[in-house]
């Protein structure tokens, strides 16, 4: 796996501002890591019909992707939830045990969600398979309806999973599902979650998730910061981080092939020179590795600093246009318009600095979006309120994944 860390000065008014940008990168062309996931599966009434042969088509791809050497199982849950499948390995026999599950699926009443991620964690938890990760997949269009449903609930769940090395991926399907429930599942996993607007979507979104997990070549990469001649330096993402005497300690997750995994690291920098000792670390092939990263000082004009200029108002713009959709949803027009201002003035920065690989046309068609829902009264609210979240939850942790090598798979 390859680290990089650049560093850009720049001037916020009278005052010095500096911006850290460290990179964990694996190759195209690494090994990678067997999986052990256990998929949680709604079927409650609401994914009736073309939701749920959607979900269950996702199901069967990930299934024809994996080899003898992955374990997968399979938790169907409406008001109760069930353990259709044990973990057990993708061989001839194991294959044959989920296509049979898969097949016939019927909708029932009721969303048992916090209990069907329970039950995926203990059945992840009955079986040890040295080197593997446990995972929990979870697909859902709908709120929770039976069992625990505060987000809180779910926070001290995701919490108890995190303990115990058991990482969270989600979709979240249509305009029904609890955004914040996702984020509280997802993130400390260090992961976003996936927003789907319909079935139709679900093809292109389920190809983020499978990219990630059937790419995974290191796991709990950490990278510990010791900086000197800052007055003081916050972490912008949305990643765990941790207060090691002068050091900060922020854990990025796992990392897979083609995906980057990056924390900006922004503060006040004072009179004099500046800069920062780095150490990254992950598991990768089951040995622990760590590595000195060094910090290389870029100007404002390059291409490299105008990307780290780039995340920096990109983080901005996501926090505003949630901040205006959830204000809109309100009916708090004159303050969605105000975090609106403040979203089009990240965008023009953004634009205005031209850094490769970042989404500028999506950005645009969301902001749009937000625009004629205030102006307008146009869009369906909820679903892009939904949209918007999930971004933001997705650009949090800085994840970039390949979908093209998904999309046309059937």
């Amino acid at each position: 796996m390859n680290w990089s860390a650049w560093a850009v000065e720049t001037n916020k008014g009278e005052l010095r501002e500096a911006h850290l940008l460290i990179t964990a990168q694996a190759g195209d062309d690494e090994p990678r890591a067997p999986v052990m996931v256990n998929l949680v599966l709604d079927r409650s009434g609401s994914m009736k019909g073309a939701p749920l042969s959607a979900a269950l088509e996702a199901a069967l791809q990930f299934v024809e992707l994996a080899r003898p050497d992955d374990y997968l199982g399979l938790v169907l849950f409406d008001g109760v939830a069930e353990q259709r499948v044990p973990v057990s390995a993708m061989d001839a026999r194991g294959k044959r045990a989920m296509h049979d599950a898969l097949q016939g699926v019927q909708t029932g009443q009721g969303t048992a969600l916090h209990q069907a991620i329970e039950l995926g964690a203990r059945g992840l938890q009955r079986i040890l398979v040295p080197g593997r990760r446990p995972r929990l997949f979870v697909l859902t269009d709908g709120e929770p309806s039976v069992g625990p449903d505060a987000e809180g609930d779910f926070e001290d769940l995701a919490f108890r999973l995190s303990m115990n090395n058991i990482s969270v991926h989600a979709l979240g399907l249509a305009r029904h599902y609890v955004a914040e429930i996702l984020r509280a599942i997802t993130q400390p996993s260090a992961n976003g979650y996936e927003h789907v607007d319909g079935p139709e979507g679900l093809s292109e979104a389920r190809g983020g998730v499978l990219a990630h997990l059937f790419g995974q070549v290191a796991t709990e990469a950490q990278v510990r910061v010791t900086p000197h001649g800052f007055a003081a330096l916050s972490c912008r993402h949305g990643f765990n981080s941790a207060l090691d005497g002068d050091s900060l300690v922020v854990t990025l997750g796992d990392v897979s092939r083609g995906m980057v995994r990056r924390v900006l690291l922004s503060g006040q920098i004072l009179p004099g020179a500046f800069g920062a000792v780095l150490q990254g670390s992950a598991r990768e092939r089951g040995d622990q590795r760590i590595q000195a990263v060094e910090l290389e000082r870029v100007t404002a004009e390059s291409a490299r600093g105008r990307l780290i200029q780039g995340i920096h108002h990109e983080l901005d713009l996501v926090s505003y246009e949630t901040s205006a959709w959830l204000s809109l949803a309100r009916k708090e027009t004159s303050r969605a318009e105000l975090q609106l201002g403040h979203a089009e003035i990240a965008l023009r920065n953004i634009v205005s600095l031209a850094p490769e690989g970042l989404p500028i046309r999506r950005h645009l068609e969301r902001i749009g979006d937000l625009r004629l829902a205030i102006e307008r009264g146009e869009g369906d609210i909820p679903l892009l309120i939904r949209r918007a979240q999930s971004v933001k939850a997705g650009t949090a942790v800085s994840q970039v994944i390949p979908l093209q090598a998904y999309r046309n798979r059937r």
